[in-house]
């Protein structure tokens, strides 16, 4: 077996022959242009839209094999577990979204993270104290049993065409011979070294040579070509059940840092029992009926889907096509606002809470909270929660709570394949770089998705339903979100990383294709507002140095500046077969869309 700790001193050592043998490849001999992103493409057999265009590439080569989107979707996840190893692994977990032409229907998969069965509301508490967020991120404390692998699994054997193995070689090819770094994965890097620096192992794989990888260089992992290859040979209970499953559960217990980097990374309690308990969890999806459409998402545990839509029944009294921007605006951040701040009081791992999900996606009582929105006027934050299960007019109860910090670097794929399948799947190891720790010689980071819970309650008289427990799922915001019309055909997919913002980041994509008529890109395009129960609303550059600032300041709106919200991505059925995919023109470095057979 592998022991976490047996290069923790050698690191210095063979880092001049790391660069040879394959962490990173030697930036002069092997530089070449990062591939071409192409933000939106349209024509038959298919489409994929990611951040990376590698990835999209992985998931075009098996449409092309005769694949269907499931397919490609899982081998555009693998790809990306290479490509953008800060956002998304197996060593993560994610919600996927799955339509099925044949029967019209839509299917989803939790596929979180747990909490080892030993922890308890106690889990983020020394001395009494809540442990500071920073001392608990880059700890083996955080790290949750993985979801990622047993995802890809239930997704190929419920609704695949393919086996694991075939759907991983683009991914394990990609691993291998490498990808061209490009600004966006330097600076993530850069805004990690010092933290990857106390884990020798991630600074081995990440930091070649010892130095920031270069813009134009060859990246390569064989650790995790190895590993793909493994999980391709082995399956997935390689990590459930096998010696994978022994490295992670060893590194997790005791993480491997440098000892003279003074820092505290404290150690976990996952076990084999807790790799072996995990299963993902097939559920129903959540349903808004929204302008005659019929809008799908992920239910709990994550809180997107009962967010998304308790938001968009709140805009559903307001015509948003005819309205001005600002007020376009201000209606978007109130139903925000308000479905926030019901989010915090009542979503959380339904296997341990009472979560009133059917309540909280009734228009009854959206309409019951729409009511507290004027127009003159903006609401302010921290606004109470209401109560679905007994919805009074413009009544509010109980005590606010406050968002908790989410991290914003997860990821998202849309894929649509020539049969008119559909899916629509965020990953995720939480913020970027997960918990900074990798799996000695296995070629991935670690996720740290067990900050997501809350650390203590924001309010000991009222009941937190985020809490940690033993083999509980953190409350998430992942929304990956399919959209119906009246027939059950598919009319636009969508999804977006950014920790909470995703909610913020669908719902206007939404609304900007639906209600404002935008093409989708343009949708994805537009600058953003997020306000998630705050005393001020994000808003990135375009709007906070527009004149609707100001209209908006005029009823009581209060901003800070965001550089940027998000990295969606969606694909949108056209007539007679074509799929247009769509991803972002600039954020993150700018998405890359692809289609089987493009037309003009």
């Amino acid at each position: 077996m592998r022991r976490p700790v047996a290069r923790k001193l050698t690191v210095l050592a063979v880092s001049a022959a790391v660069v040879s043998v394959g962490a990173a490849a030697p930036p002069t001999a092997q530089s070449r242009p990062a591939a071409p992103k192409t933000p939106v493409a349209v024509g038959y057999g298919g489409a994929v839209a990611s951040v990376d265009p590698d990835a999209s590439a992985a998931g075009i080569e098996i449409l092309r094999k005769g694949g269907n989107a499931v397919d490609a979707a899982v081998a555009t996840a693998a790809a990306l577990g290479v490509t953008e190893p800060y956002s998304a692994g197996i060593g993560g977990g994610g919600y996927f979204v799955y339509y099925d032409a044949k029967s019209r229907t839509v299917r989803t998969i939790d596929g979180r993270e747990t909490a080892p069965l030993t922890a308890d509301e106690n889990l983020f508490t020394e001395n009494g104290e809540s442990i500071p967020f920073a001392g608990a991120v880059s700890s083996g404390l955080a790290v949750g049993t993985p979801g990622t692998p047993a995802t890809w699994q239930t997704a190929l054997d419920k609704w695949g065409s393919r086996k694991l193995g075939s759907v991983l070689r683009p991914a394990e090819h990609l691993a291998r011979h490498g990808f061209t770094v490009d600004d966006t994965f330097r600076s993530q890097t850069a805004a990690n070294e010092q933290r990857f620096r106390y884990f020798p192992d991630t600074a081995e794989l990440f930091l070649p040579g010892g130095e920031l990888p270069v813009v134009g260089s060859t990246f390569k992992n064989p650790d995790l070509a190895r590993t793909y290859k493994e999980l391709a040979r082995e399956g997935v209970g390689a990590i459930y059940h096998g010696e994978l499953g022994e490295d992670i559960v060893a590194t997790v217990n005791e993480p491997p840092v440098d000892p003279d980097s003074g820092w505290n990374a404290r150690p976990g309690d996952l076990s084999a029992k807790d790799l072996a308990a995990y299963e993902t969890k097939l559920q129903a999806p959540t349903r808004t009926a929204y302008r005659g459409l019929n809008v799908y998402s992920i239910a709990p545990s994550s809180s997107g889907g009962t967010t998304v839509g308790e938001a968009l029944n709140i805009l559903e009294r307001t015509d948003l096509s005819k309205a001005s921007k600002a007020r376009y605006l201000h209606r978007f951040i109130e139903a925000s606002r308000i479905a926030f701040a019901d989010r915090g009081r009542w979503v959380g791992d339904p296997a341990f809470e009472d979560v009133p999900t059917k309540e909280l996606l009734s228009q009854r009582y959206a309409d019951s909270r729409e009511c507290l929105i004027k127009d003159d006027a903006a609401l302010t934050s921290p606004l109470a929660p209401g109560d679905p299960r007994h919805p009074a007019a413009c009544a509010g109860g109980g005590t606010a709570a406050p968002t908790t910090y989410e991290g914003e670097n997860t990821t998202h794929l849309t894929v649509a394949d020539k049969w008119g399948n559909v899916v629509a799947y965020t990953l995720t190891i939480e913020q970027t770089g997960g918990s900074g720790i990798t799996v000695p010689d296995r070629g991935f980071l670690l996720n740290n998705e067990l900050t997501d819970f809350s650390f203590a309650p924001a309010n000991p008289a009222v009941h937190d339903p985020n809490l940690p427990g033993p083999g509980k799922r953190p409350r998430s915001s992942i929304a990956p979100t399919i959209v119906l019309d009246q027939h059950r055909k598919p009319v636009v997919a969508v999804g977006s990383p950014g920790g909470a913002t995703i909610i913020t980041t669908v719902l206007q994509t939404l609304t900007g294709v639906i209600d404002r008529g935008l093409p989708l890109v343009d949708a994805i395009a537009a600058p953003r507002a997020s306000q998630r129960n705050a005393a001020q609303t994000e808003l990135e550059p375009g709007l906070y140095d527009s004149g609707v600032r100001e209209d908006l300041e005029a009823l009581g709106h209060s901003f800070k500046l965001n550089p940027e919200i998000g990295a969606a991505t969606g694909v949108q059925r056209l007539p007679n077969g074509k799929w247009l995919a769509a991803a972002e023109k600039e954020r993150r470095g700018g998405g890359s869309a692809m289609v089987v057979k493009p037309v003009r």
